[in-house]
């Protein structure tokens, strides 16, 4: 049976990274605005493309159902996020910041890209542009396999 190194197991690597970086920029927008990583991207997601469904706001984070629902439930209550329906289907209801959320939202942005800055700062240009290519073909394919899953080991 082979065996699974982790710390060479590239998306272990990968989640631990994400973790780390997600885990230091949550540090700055906890302690200044009480919200937490899933109650960010959604603000992230809608301050970027208002107007979606919790469903879409899941999608395009990759984040579980339940956590959106979670978070958009706290932002709503908190006044940051409304929700309004949707006029073919009541089911339905499109999420927007507020202007609160969206004063929230202005000054979480600068922190973000600052710490993104920080964080490339260890690579140089060309280093900084492959990976970007290096992302988004794993991006690709992690959406192929996600559609394609492997057989199951019998």
């Amino acid at each position: 049976m082979p065996r699974l190194l982790l710390d060479r197991f590239i998306p272990f690597r990968l989640s631990v990274l994400t973790n780390k970086v997600s885990s230091a920029i949550a540090r700055h927008y906890s302690e200044r605005f009480g919200l937490s990583i899933p109650e960010w991207r959604v603000m992230a997601v809608l301050g970027d493309t208002p107007g979606l469904s919790a469903r879409e706001v899941a999608e395009r984070t990759a984040m579980d159902k339940v956590q959106v629902s979670r978070a958009v439930a706290s932002l709503i209550e908190s006044g940051r996020v409304a929700r309004t329906p949707d006029d073919d289907d009541a089911r339905v209801g499109h999420l927007g910041l507020t202007g609160a959320g969206f004063a929230v939202y202005e000054q979480i942005v600068p922190l973000a890209l600052g710490l993104e800055r920080r964080f490339l700062a260890a690579l140089n240009r060309e280093e900084r542009d492959a990976l970007d290519r290096l992302l988004d073909k794993l991006n690709r394919q992690a959406r192929r396999l996600s559609r394609n899953p492997p057989p199951s080991a019998a």
